[in-house]
């Protein structure tokens, strides 16, 4: 993942995006390209042509923020797209982007703090995870390991940390579990686009691309839009293996004390039909750990 080439291809795939009309421009005669040319997105924003050509070839780095701002505008970025054209410039000066310390690179995963496990465990009515900026559920609680069972199969099997990415792309069980499959992959790429212009030479986000783009056609169609996006917070359609189909609204917050990492909470609207059917999950998690016990003990 080359910085210079991420922003070229950034820059270049907005601006095939916005139509001379959107730009407030006179369409003009036939476009050999769809959206902007490169001259009128540099008249738009204020520079030359050959600084805007210099800048769409991904040498961005040493550009001000007014400059980056401008051409943000003219591109008609949302906050997101701002944020990733700030952080790509960022990398190709050799910030560290976005206030996030460069952590040290470790074969494994590091367990979150205790603390925020009590936390999680507290909402006993809620679905809550952590996950890391490769998209692994690093922590869960006792709900959300009854809920994403699609995901997590039997915990510890093969010895990898359950991945979001994996699962969405790799996994046939995700398409029966997310029945919006693809919204909900277009926005794990586009989440994925964003952590990866924080740090463009992350190895492991590096593997984790290239495994998703040699083994999913669709996958590869996505993170070549270069579009990204933030989580956030909103609703989401899911369908459980044991209670069916359920709509929960989610939020996402940043776990500051561990740079990159956030938790995500999932709660139904009270006295939903959702409601009522995680009410039922729960009670169903609790008669399988009362059960587990026996049938360990029957195997042995």
């Amino acid at each position: 993942m080359d910085n210079r080439a991420e922003v070229r291809e950034f820059l270049m795939s907005r601006r095939a995006k916005v139509t001379p009309r959107e730009a407030g421009l006179p369409a003009g005669g036939s476009r050999r390209v769809p959206g902007l040319r490169r001259s009128e997105v540099a008249e738009l924003a204020g520079v030359s042509v050959e600084y805007y050509a210099k800048l769409e070839r991904g040498a961005i780095a040493g550009a001000s923020a007014a400059v980056l701002d401008a051409l943000a505008t003219a591109l008609r970025m949302d906050e997101t797209e701002r944020r990733h054209l700030l952080d790509l410039a960022r990398a190709a000066d050799g910030i560290p982007t976005s206030g996030r310390a460069r952590r040290p690179r470790s074969c494994g995963v590091a367990p979150v703090r205790e603390s925020t496990r009590w936390m999680m465990d507290s909402l006993t009515g809620a679905i809550a995870f952590v996950r890391d900026q490769h998209q692994n559920m690093v922590a869960v609680n006792a709900l959300g390991r009854a809920f994403y069972s699609p995901l997590l199969g039997e915990e510890g099997a093969g010895g990898r940390v359950p991945n979001l990415a994996r699962f969405q792309f790799l996994d046939p069980a995700a398409r029966d579990f997310y029945p919006d499959w693809e919204l909900f992959a277009e926005m794990c790429v586009g989440i994925m686009r964003a952590e990866a212009g924080r740090d463009p030479h992350d190895p492991v986000m590096q593997e984790l691309v290239g495994e998703l783009s040699t083994c999913s056609e669709t996958f590869r169609r996505l993170w070549g839009a270069h579009d990204v996006r933030t989580h956030g917070a909103g609703t989401k359609r899911f369908v459980h293996p044991v209670v069916g189909e359920v709509e929960l609204a989610y939020e996402e917050l940043a776990v500051t004390a561990e740079p990159g990492r956030v938790m995500l909470v999932y709660t139904a609207e009270p006295g939903s039909t959702s409601a009522e059917r995680l009410r039922l999950l729960a009670s169903w998690a609790a008669s399988e750990q009362d059960l587990r016990p026996a049938r360990d003990e029957q195997e042995a």
